[in-house]
Order: structure tokens, then C-alpha cells, then sequence
């Protein structure tokens, strides 16, 4: 996993890194043996919210969260880009309106086969409707539980770190993901607080290469002692230039950049798409600016 990562890059055996600079895009390319068998994992740029995009060798799509509900229409579009018709799974991390706001125009426009959803309760309108879609469309749902790794296909696993309860809130009750494939591992942590962030860190191997930033960079997640075990290398920021809540917060930004991550935000960067061979990844992105530099960025 991280050794074979790590000592690949420490050594400059083979890999070079390029940045290559087009109008529309910008990669930074590391070298992948296998283009047939890759797995992408792209962060789209929603806003003020959450949506990725996995699709995985063997061509399953799994959509994760579909942003607020004005991202509704670009992530369909988003989808349409890719030729995606169909979705083989949409998970739903939790009910907050920036996270399953998109959800409710995806499910009307793309078929979807299933849905995982976090079994929260919530009492707002927006979530009453994604309910309603779901009926309607007659998407069979399960609640996402903690789990070992479940095998998605041939080395590609995913598993659940964290789901609801009863007493937990909304953010409490995010489904955390780990997605991990061969060598490489994706931190999924949708709005988990530091509380989940420990029980976690007690748990499970948190080790990953690509660490999505819970919830937006806000100083209720991403502590110091989770980012000692995960040890990131590139770090994914999901929100908007534009928002009310100071996301992300100046603290969480210098402690990234202090654990050695590289900083991607969606702001910045617009959609990110990550593909790997499992061995390597490169990064690409369709904005102007690569990373976050300093704590304001």
C-alpha cells in the first residue's frame, strides 16, 4: 500500500511527475502501467457541497451524494459527459440539504439501480422529496451499516466506517467511506465530526493516499491525531468560493499542509477527477488553480 507509494516517489526511480497546463485542464501526470483497469474517482464541483463520482475498472458507477439541489442539473450533466445512463448505486451519506439536494433531480433523470442511504431521519422538504423519488422510481434502499471490506469487484473494496444512531446528529451519522484499491486508498468522510474521526481511528487502518476533507474543512473534523493516521498525500476540499460558513477554516488548512497533503479544493480546482492503477494515480482538474498554498487560499 503506502510502502510501494512512498518509496517509488523518495527514490525518483521512475516516476516523474509533469505538470502539463491546457486551457481546460490541468494534470499532474505520474506514470500508470495499466490505462485499461483504472479506477477514477471524480469530486465534482457542486458548490457549497459533496458529490463524487467513482467508476470503477470492470465499469460500475457509484455516485455519492449529489450536492445541493441547484447542482441537481450539472451533475446530471456531469454524468451525461461521462456516458453515464446508469447508476449501479448512489449512496446517500446523509440527509443535510447539500448533500442530497442534487440526489433528488439525479434520481428523476438517470436510472438508478440502488440506493444506500444513512437511515437518518430529517424534517425538512428537501428531503421529504428525495424520499418521494425513491418511491416513486421504486429504487430498492438499504441503510448503510459498519463493515468489513466488502469486495466491489477483483481488488476494488469498499467499506463503511461509519453510520447512524439514534443519538447521533446528521453530521455524527455521515456514512465514512474507504475505498481501496491494490495499493491505493481513498478517506471518504463526508461530515463526520472528531468524535467518529476517534472511534474510527480505533478501529480501522485509516492509511490512505487520497483524503477527502470532512465536512468542507470546518473546524469540527480533520484533527490532528486522524491526520497522523492517515497520513495523506493529496488532500480533496468540496465548497464554494461564496459560502456563509468560513469553509474551510484557516486551522484546518495549516494542519494539511503540516501532515504533508497536497491540497485540491473544488473552489479552485472545479471538478477533480483522481485515476489510478492502483499502483500510481494522477490528478486532473478542470479549473486554473492547482492547490491551496496558504491558510487563506
Amino acid at each position: 500500500m503506502r510502502i510501494h507509494h512512498r518509496l517509488m516517489i523518495g527514490l525518483s526511480i521512475w516516476i516523474v511527475v509533469l505538470s502539463i497546463c491546457t486551457d481546460a485542464l490541468t494534470v499532474i501526470a505520474i506514470p500508470i502501467d495499466d490505462e485499461e483497469n483504472l479506477l477514477q474517482v471524480h469530486f465534482i464541483n457542486v458548490g457549497q457541497g459533496d458529490s463524487m463520482l467513482i467508476e470503477t475498472p470492470e465499469g460500475k458507477n457509484i455516485l455519492i451524494d449529489g450536492g445541493p439541489p441547484a447542482a441537481g442539473d450539472k451533475v446530471v450533466n456531469y454524468l451525461k459527459q461521462q456516458d453515464i445512463t446508469t447508476l449501479d448505486l448512489v449512496i446517500a451519506t446523509h440527509p443535510d440539504i447539500d448533500h442530497i439536494g442534487g440526489l433528488v433531480e439525479v434520481i428523476k433523470q438517470v436510472e438508478v439501480k440502488n440506493i444506500v442511504d444513512s437511515g437518518k431521519l430529517h424534517h425538512t422538504l428537501t428531503y421529504f422529496e428525495y424520499l418521494k423519488q425513491i418511491k416513486q422510481q421504486k429504487i430498492p434502499t438499504t441503510i448503510a451499516r459498519e463493515s468489513g471490506e466488502k469486495e466491489i469487484e477483483p481488488e476494488l473494496s469498499l467499506q463503511v466506517l461509519n453510520d447512524y444512531g439514534i443519538f447521533k446528529g446528521n453530521n455524527e451519522s455521515s456514512i465514512a467511506i474507504q475505498l481501496s484499491y491494490k495499493e491505493i486508498d481513498f478517506l471518504l468522510m463526508s461530515d463526520v465530526e472528531t468524535k467518529q474521526e476517534m472511534e474510527m481511528i480505533k478501529k480501522y487502518d485509516l492509511e490512505s493516499e487520497i483524503f477527502k476533507v470532512a465536512h468542507h474543512g470546518s473546524d469540527t473534523s480533520t484533527s490532528e491525531k486522524l491526520l497522523e493516521e492517515v497520513r495523506p498525500e493529496k488532500a480533496i476540499l468540496s465548497y464554494s468560493v461564496e459560502n456563509d460558513y468560513g469553509h474551510p477554516v484557516g486551522a484546518t488548512v495549516d494542519k494539511l499542509l503540516e501532515a504533508g497533503a497536497t491540497i485540491y479544493s473544488t473552489a479552485r480546482s472545479g471538478d477533480i477527477v483522481i485515476g489510478t492503477d492502483g499502483y500510481n494515480y494522477r490528478v486532473e482538474i478542470s479549473g486554473k488553480d492547482r492547490i491551496i498554498q496558504h491558510r487563506f487560499g
